[in-house]
């Protein structure tokens, strides 16, 4: 479908919001302009807990396949729609669901603690779903002696395995995004910005992690750069989350840390998130389409890994 180059596309997206009753989800990584035009921009869980407690009955995620499935596990009777339905993850598809069942099967004494990023069959066979947020605390309430498998994301894994000090079995995933980043290019920044903070992901390697002042989920980064007295910040994390940071502290600085390539701009943005665009965004709400499906008892499967999460995570909150 050509669009007609003149339309307001921002006016026709609202209109159709109203229209369809819809909320607009944009994940951090998304592009400014549709950061800017949705109703909340958050972390993935996140997202899919507000426009479940919504009367929306479409929800438009913008973001990446295995967030617009979680939005349809917790709200499987509103539709839910994904402007590219090729906008995948590298740590899903390193993580196919037959050889995650065969690699539980080959360790029967070992529980999955599984982060979010990734697919509705993995969380359906998954017992604990954790985010980068609560994984740290969901570990610790685990009894020592029980073990543990830890996927997809074998950096996030390993450090978390430091953090707790169990030696967790980690499935060999990674996210093309922060196992990118050069040191080179991290050092060289430090060097040219002395009195910048250095944030970071814990997706990406040891040896970046090691040069970090705070190392969080992107929400925590945000909250970091918000709440810290520094001015400027080094940022070891997909650039699309600078928009954010950029809007709440706009007299602070902010620098993207370059690939291993070195010498480009943002050549760490997400390749999958950058998919989705204003126009994709259009298209979607005209034609309900692509619409995500997951079936019901991979669903109920999933839902049972998540709210496990979700009671492990209130029993922390509680007891503080």
């Amino acid at each position: 479908m050509q669009i007609d180059p003149n339309l307001d596309l921002e006016a026709e997206i609202n209109r159709l919001r109203k229209e369809m009753n819809a909320v607009i989800l944009a994940h951090y990584y998304q592009e400014d302009e549709i950061q800017d035009i949705a109703d909340f921009v958050g972390d993935s869980l996140d997202l899919s807990r507000k426009a479940a407690n919504t009367d929306a009955d479409v929800i438009v995620f913008c973001g990446v396949k295995f967030m617009a499935e979680v939005a349809k596990i917790l709200s499987p009777q509103k539709q839910v729609l994904l402007p590219d339905l090729k906008a995948g993850c590298s740590l899903e598809d390193s993580c196919p669901p037959d050889q995650f069942a065969k690699f539980r099967s080959d360790n029967p004494d070992h529980i999955a603690l599984t982060y979010i990023n990734c697919s509705a069959d993995i969380k359906a066979l998954s017992d604990v779903i954790v985010t980068s947020s609560n994984a740290e605390a969901i570990i610790n309430q685990i009894p020592e002696d029980q073990k543990i498998i830890f996927a997809p994301d074998k950096y996030l894994g390993g450090y978390l395995s430091r953090k707790t000090g169990r030696d967790m079995l980690l499935w060999q995933g990674t996210c093309i995004v922060h196992e990118q980043f050069s040191e080179k290019e991290l050092v060289k920044l430090k060097t040219r910005h002395p009195q910048a903070k250095i944030i970071a992901h814990p997706e990406c390697p040891e040896n970046l992690l090691a040069h970090a002042d705070h190392i969080g989920s992107t929400s925590s980064l945000l909250r970091f750069t918000d709440e810290n007295l520094a001015e400027e910040f080094i940022v070891l994390t997909e650039p699309g989350i600078l928009h954010q940071m950029k809007k709440k502290n706009p007299h602070k600085k902010f620098y993207d840390v370059g690939g291993t390539k070195g010498g480009c701009e943002h050549c760490n943005a997400c390749p999958y998130m950058k998919l989705n665009t204003l126009e994709k965004l259009y298209l979607c709400m005209i034609n309900r389409a692509p619409e995500i499906h997951v079936d019901e008892k991979t669903r109920k499967k999933a839902v049972q890994s998540l709210d496990k999460m979700l009671q492990m995570s209130s029993a922390v909150v509680s007891s503080i």
